[in-house]
């Protein structure tokens, strides 16, 4: 029996992705020094991701 089209090919690679984790954002927000301590993880502000 075979797959429908819909679905997709099985060996499909990584794609890139446009919205960074929010342990990622901490990441680049301490790379780029925006980043103050004592401040909460939630409601952070939106970042580029980096090209």
């Amino acid at each position: 029996m075979s797959r429908h089209r819909s679905y997709g090919k099985a060996t499909t690679g990584a794609k890139k992705r446009n919205v960074l984790k929010r342990f990622e954002r901490v990441q680049l927000m301490k790379a780029r020094d925006q980043w103050k301590e004592r401040v909460s993880v939630f409601s952070l502000p939106k970042t580029k991701v980096a090209s």
